[in-house]
């Protein structure tokens, strides 16, 4: 036998299934709700965002409690939200244009440009960093966004981020550089774009290995090593390596 959603519940059940006119009415009946939280800590606003629903969104900010970096019990605001969802752009937009923190960190220290670079999504990296979102902001695992640029292997946020002032050399808390992590997930372009802007191959990390060591297989250090010659670039390499 199902349980009757209560009213806070009710409200957050419309926005994750993009029932505007039940939202509306809930609203009309109780504005108070748009402030309401779960069990999550998260507000009805986050919801409509998780589910990608504008109109419910639009709907909310019009509510005179509306709070653009109201965060939850993790930290996330609505802007970490749209960041971290498939075609969030709009919602995204809408957020840094209602005057969203564009460098709020959750509890484990991310920042949106975490986020949307992770998804490789160059146009609102682009639009996070004109509005002045820092490329210099560590999570709490040591990490800039080029370490996750490195990780997905795109050379074009590895370059943006770099003209952005973000160091090229800078260690996680595992000693890990963003050329690590081009490396380890078989990026051989990325690599070569962070070789060419500055990396430097001989950082060891806290496992004591060289970036090209961490290649996952001897094809993708051979792409590496030989483009990198191409360019005119020495790549360190362990004792007694022979390519």
């Amino acid at each position: 036998m199902s349980t009757l959603l209560q009213p806070r519940e009710e409200i957050h059940e419309a926005c994750r299934e993009g029932r505007y006119a039940k939202v509306e009415e809930l609203l009309l009946a109780n504005p108070k709700l748009a402030t309401r939280r779960d069990s999550d800590e998260r507000l009805p606003l986050h919801w409509a965002i998780v589910h990608n629903h504008p109109s419910i969104v639009q709907l909310l900010s019009e509510q005179a409690s509306f709070d653009v970096d109201a965060a939850d019990g993790s930290g996330w605001t609505p802007l970490h939200l749209a960041c971290s969802i498939k075609d969030g752009e709009a919602l995204a937009a809408t957020l840094l244009h209602r005057g969203a923190d564009a460098n709020a960190q959750t509890a484990a220290g991310t920042t949106p440009l975490h986020f949307c670079v992770s998804k490789q999504n160059l146009p609102l990296v682009r639009l996070l960093l004109e509005k002045k979102a820092s490329a210099r902001t560590r999570d709490k695992r040591g990490q800039l966004p080029i370490h996750r640029a490195a990780a997905v292997g795109s050379s074009p946020l590895v370059a943006l981020l770099l003209d952005s002032r973000s160091p090229v050399n800078v260690q996680d808390v595992d000693g890990c550089t963003p050329l690590h992590h081009a490396i380890a997930e078989g990026h051989g372009d990325a690599a070569v774009t962070l070789l060419k802007r500055g990396a430097e191959s001989d950082i060891k990390n806290k496992a004591g290995r060289l970036a090209i060591e961490e290649a996952p297989d001897k094809n993708v250090g051979m792409y590496i090593l030989n483009a990198a010659r191409e360019e005119g670039i020495d790549v360190a390499m362990p004792e007694g390596f022979k390519a």
